[in-house]
């Protein structure tokens, strides 16, 4: 494959990092050029600090670069994963979108593929609604959404999300769904449809 993708996460448990290099993984295998980027942290380090969960996770990902408007300009295709925080975009990845103001006035966001990602702390958390929350931005972008549909068992075995793969996090910090397959599926769905559109 030809397509350059940029994966876009925020995880403070770590769930939508372990997603995000699932994708980062299954893109790399189909050949695709991938850049994994987080998003900047909002959360004061010194809560951080205090939450020993939460420190694990910022150490994990500390030296993943944190993405700028470059990195969707660079890509072809781009995937979000983020967090659902009452049924919405998390705020830091909600706060990185709207840093992109200045390169879609500029066109720069027009006809790019894009998908998402979500997880939450039980089934029904929202994770739904954030997806579609991040496609209601997309739009405004000129963005074109390529979810993943009922297109593979993967998506039904996941749960079922034809919008994109949500998972839900166990009280053991651990993903409760076989959540894998539905990713992989979801990211050769989307770098399938960038290569037809970019011929």
């Amino acid at each position: 494959m030809k397509s350059k993708l940029t994966i876009v996460f925020y995880s403070m448990t770590g769930t939508n990092l372990q997603m995000a290099r699932w994708a980062e993984e299954e893109a790399k295998r189909l050949g695709a050029e991938v850049r994994l980027r987080q998003v900047q942290e909002l959360i004061p380090q010194e809560v951080i600090d205090g939450n020993p969960g939460m420190k694990k996770v910022y150490e994990e990902k500390k030296d993943i670069p944190v993405a700028t408007g470059d990195d969707i300009i660079w890509a072809d295709a781009i995937l979000f994963s983020t967090p659902t925080r009452f049924g919405a975009i998390s705020s830091q990845m909600k706060q990185f979108m709207d840093t992109l103001g200045g390169i879609w006035a500029q066109g720069k966001t027009t006809n790019k593929m894009v998908s998402a990602m979500s997880s939450a702390n039980n089934p029904h958390g929202g994770q739904e609604n954030t997806v579609l929350n991040v496609y209601s931005v997309m739009y405004h972008l000129g963005a074109i959404v390529v979810a993943p549909g009922f297109t593979s068992d993967d998506v039904r075995v996941a749960g079922g999300n034809p919008y994109g793969t949500t998972a839900t996090m166990g009280e053991d910090g651990k993903i409760v769904e076989n959540v894998q397959p539905a990713v992989a599926h979801q990211v050769k769905r989307l770098l399938e449809v960038t290569e037809k559109f970019i011929g």
